[in-house]
């Protein structure tokens, strides 16, 4: 079962991986933007509710999603200094636990801070669990994705509510992972845009591909479409059936909650 955790909502995604079938499957947007208590007392609320979540031990992973990380090249990576690479973009409390996640594909490592009161409810619950940074699972699989590509410029953005990811692969190769909040059209285009000036990018001449909480022809994708000409969703197909047909409507959506799981 992959768990993803944000302030602004929860997804669960359970697999029987000999049936090929989502088991389990809850999305949960909250109304406002919480704090790491309030958004454990949602979990322990949905544990309390959902049938399926009180009983058996699954296989857990969790995905933390949210600004509080850094990507480091691994030849310059020291583990006793990983709260550096972090000091300079996140604001870190004496309470703070600094994880890391590999990404051997890549040849990075990303520095985070997972929420430790989350952390502890489920190994409470359920032990021994894995638990990653979404950011890490998205750069991983694109650049797999990416290896073989030798020339061009793709863009991914992965869209969540209040804001989106943004990672930029050039000749294959990862040369921009960051976040950004954003909460109108505005907003949404501006970062893009400067991100593309700051990397010499001609908008009309990279690959703009979509994933998470973005529709065709919603307010985000036609001002994008104003500027960038070549876009289109990320293809996914993960060969799971969901209440008799395959995978969830628009898997592209949780493509990183499946992602981790399958």
């Amino acid at each position: 079962m992959s768990i993803q955790v944000s302030l602004s909502g929860l997804s669960f995604c359970a697999l029987s991986k000999e049936e090929k079938r989502i088991v389990f499957f809850k999305d949960i947007l909250f109304s406002r933007k919480l704090n790491p208590a309030q958004v454990l007392q949602q979990i322990e609320k949905q544990y309390e509710q959902e049938p399926f979540l009180k009983g058996g031990k699954p296989e857990v992973i969790v995905l933390f999603s949210n600004e509080l990380y850094s990507l480091v090249p691994q030849e310059f990576f020291e583990e006793e200094n990983a709260s550096e690479y972090l000091k300079y973009n996140t604001k870190i409390l004496e309470t703070d636990y600094v994880a890391q996640d590999d990404i051997p594909s890549a040849a990075i490592v990303n520095v985070y801070i997972p929420y430790t009161n989350i952390n502890n409810f489920f190994f409470e619950k359920y032990g021994e669990f894995e638990y990653r940074h979404s950011i890490s699972v998205l750069a991983e699989e694109f650049q797999i994705q990416n290896r073989f590509q030798t020339e061009g410029t793709r863009v991914y953005l992965n869209c969540f509510p209040g804001g989106y990811d943004l990672l930029v692969y050039q000749q294959g190769k990862l040369i921009l992972a960051n976040s950004f909040n954003c909460n109108s059209r505005e907003d949404f285009i501006y970062y893009l845009l400067f991100c593309a000036e700051q990397l010499d990018l001609d908008p009309s001449s990279f690959e703009l591909i979509l994933l998470g909480r973005i529709k065709e022809h919603s307010d985000y994708y036609d001002i994008a479409y104003t500027y960038v000409k070549e876009i289109k969703f990320l293809q996914s197909s993960f060969g799971y059936i969901f209440n008799g047909r395959e995978e969830p409507p628009k898997g592209y959506m949780h493509y990183t909650l499946f992602k981790a799981v399958g």
